[in-house]
């Protein structure tokens, strides 16, 4: 290969990537990862430097609770507008907006707590900063799916959880360490507080998506609020009531489930990425088991495991554009599935530190890689007139198979004898479970990615004609 042609390979490669609308889903992936280590990792350690229970610490965890359920409020962002900002900076940026304030706040009051004087006040903090870290978690993946073009979502799905791990592993975790070693638990997290500004300033300086409903989900919603108002019985608030109720609460649902195969699609978002989660759940205490020290285990997964997973975060983004959001997928699952096999080799050659190396940098590199394909496989499924609610419930529902079923990991291993490689040869093969149903769903049913291009050139006319007016 020569110079000049591995020069274009490369610049075909990054591409992608150079579109400004990757900058900021970058800034607004950062602005969602900022908080996590705030009321997950760097919390615990705070709560147990001051002397917290572990039970305590532990009942912690529940506070995490919106983000496994925000899909249930994410209809109000799809349809509710705000006083000033919806009619100032449009219905995505002034909902990003107002949350990112409140997060603000509402870490700048977690701050200010005392877990040594009022320990339920500090809970009250933390479930504030989750509650409004979940609906902005809302807000901004609309704003993704609906900033770009519909081939651009695995490069900017990348983007954003490249951002994520900048905001949340880099600066929330291990710069909020580093401030509260030198400065105090409370001023590190006030300190952090004004880090969700990158967000702010990403909203105010790039535009608002400007692309229309379906032309046939809008007259599916008039077909049904005629009907409705053929219902003379009823006053007419209650009419406007069940009207609202429908486009607002139902319509999305409803929607979904007359595509081709809806089922088979919902089937292989709840199992595709579980043989992933159960070797996530006990890969912690295989690493103990298996003799390594905490320095070692950090050592690894900070350096190796970091370094890989952003790599397999740039170029998963670079596969998608390259051959394909549903082989992408395919590929990338195959691989995941082929990496647990490394924690097998790993239990039978003893305490290798470069099996170890290898096991972990190669899991969190197909990690990376899987994360950006099945992400813009959820985006690519959400109709633009319900993009907020769908995208929740559907990343809700990848979710449950993680939090659900992982958690009979370790009586797994424990019905297995405490054989750790026949473990992960289990995880394997679980892994591969989703295949099938997604070849069935490459084969007989339309790429969801085919439908929204065709949607998306569809609806270029109008999107131009409302550019001329300005944004927001």
């Amino acid at each position: 290969m020569t110079l000049v042609s591995f020069r274009d390979r490369l610049a075909a490669w990054v591409e992608p990537y150079r579109d400004r609308r990757m900058l900021t889903l970058l800034a607004l992936g950062f602005s969602s990862g900022l908080p996590a280590p705030l009321v997950f990792s760097n919390l615990s350690i705070w709560l147990r430097d001051v002397g917290v229970s572990r039970t305590d610490i532990g009942l912690f965890a529940l506070a995490a609770t919106p983000y496994a359920i925000n899909f249930l409020w994410a209809p109000l962002i799809d349809r509710l507008r705000l006083p000033y900002l919806s009619a100032r900076f449009g219905r995505r940026r002034g909902w990003a907006l107002f949350t990112q304030m409140l997060l603000m706040l509402a870490i700048a009051l977690l701050a200010m707590t005392d877990p040594e004087a009022n320990l339920h006040l500090v809970a009250l903090g933390v479930l504030f900063v989750t509650f409004v870290s979940a609906t902005q978690d809302i807000v901004i993946d609309a704003y993704r799916i609906e900033i770009l073009e519909p081939h651009q979502y695995g490069s900017g799905t990348a983007a954003a959880i490249w951002g994520w791990h900048l905001g949340g592993t880099l600066i929330g975790a291990a710069g909020g360490l580093y401030l509260a070693h030198q400065f105090g638990w409370n001023l590190a997290y006030l300190v952090l507080a004004f880090g969700v500004l990158v967000g702010m300033l990403a909203v105010l300086s790039s535009p608002e998506p400007k692309r229309p409903p379906p032309a046939e989900t809008l007259a599916e919603e008039s077909r049904a609020l005629a009907h409705l108002e053929r219902w003379r019985e009823l006053p007419s608030l209650m009419r406007r009531f069940l009207g609202w109720f429908y486009v607002t609460l139902i319509a999305p649902f409803a929607e979904f489930t007359r595509r081709k195969g809806w089922i088979w699609i919902l089937a292989f978002i709840f199992v595709f990425k579980l043989g992933d989660a159960l070797l996530g759940r006990m890969s912690g205490v295989f690493y103990r088991e298996m003799g390594f020290s905490l320095t070692d285990i950090a050592e690894v997964a900070k350096i190796y495991g970091f370094t890989a997973n952003i790599i397999g975060i740039i170029l998963g983004g670079v596969l998608v554009a390259r051959i394909g959001l549903l082989k992408a997928l395919f590929l990338s699952g195959l691989a995941t599935a082929a990496t647990n096999l490394t924690y097998s080799w790993l239990a039978v050659s003893g305490q290798s530190w470069l099996v170890f190396v290898l096991a972990v940098a190669s899991d969190n590199f197909t990690t990376g890689l899987v994360t950006v394909a099945f992400v813009a496989y959820l985006s690519s499924l959400c109709n633009s007139a319900y993009t907020a609610t769908q995208y929740a419930l559907l990343a809700s529902l990848g979710n449950l198979a993680r939090i659900w079923l992982s958690a009979s990991s370790g009586w797994m291993v424990d019905s297995l004898g405490g054989d750790w490689a026949l473990f992960f040869v289990m995880t394997a093969v679980i892994a591969l479970i989703g295949l099938p149903l997604l070849w069935v769903l490459m084969k007989y049913f339309p790429a969801p990615l085919q439908v929204r291009q065709a949607q998306f050139r569809e609806a270029q006319p109008v999107e131009s004609s409302a550019n001329q007016g300005g944004s927001g």
